[in-house]
């Protein structure tokens, strides 16, 4: 997909090779906090590349105007085979960021770039529940809480806590 122009003057585009160091710089609080990812805290720079990059189908960034990236996500089926018409997201943003739509306009940009490839539905395997944010934001954006899993995330601060699967149809 080519960029995507946003509200915000916010571009998403394909993430390229130099964009990880700026990447990483997100990822790794959001990892090391232990409160919204199943990533071990310890993880390397190096799995958390593979995971983020290596492994999915595509992987993009949301840039400011200034060109500064704050925000990413990737894209990837959520099964092999006969799942494979289902995608799994994962998106992260810069926490000086947050609040200010980036998520709302990634999570709109996977929806149509998932479409783009032939996907038809959309699920989330592990929200956890303690993260009210992003379950009110994924219901405002369309997906169902269509399970819930409990005790199925160790948070680092609250213990075992429940986790959501949600899905949404694209078609």
């Amino acid at each position: 997909m080519e960029e995507s122009r946003l509200p915000g003057n916010v571009t998403i585009r394909p993430l390229t090779p130099g964009d990880w160091p700026a990447v990483w710089a997100i990822l790794e609080p959001v990892f090391r906090a232990g409160e919204t990812y199943p990533h071990s805290p310890e993880i390397t720079e190096g799995e958390a590349r593979k995971a983020w990059i290596d492994a999915p189908r595509a992987s993009f960034v949301a840039v400011a105007e200034n060109g500064g990236i704050v925000g990413s996500y990737y894209l990837k089926p959520n099964q092999p085979g006969l799942g494979a018409h289902v995608c799994n997201c994962g998106y992260a943003v810069a926490g000086a960021e947050k609040g200010r739509g980036i998520a709302t306009a990634m999570c709109l940009h996977s929806q149509q770039e998932a479409r783009t490839l032939g996907f038809r539905a959309m699920q989330f395997n592990l929200v956890v529940a303690s993260n009210e944010r992003a379950v009110r934001l994924w219901q405002h954006l369309g997906f169902r809480l269509v399970g819930t899993l409990p005790g199925a995330f160790r948070h680092r601060r609250l213990g075992f806590v429940d986790a959501f699967v949600m899905y949404r149809e694209l078609v």
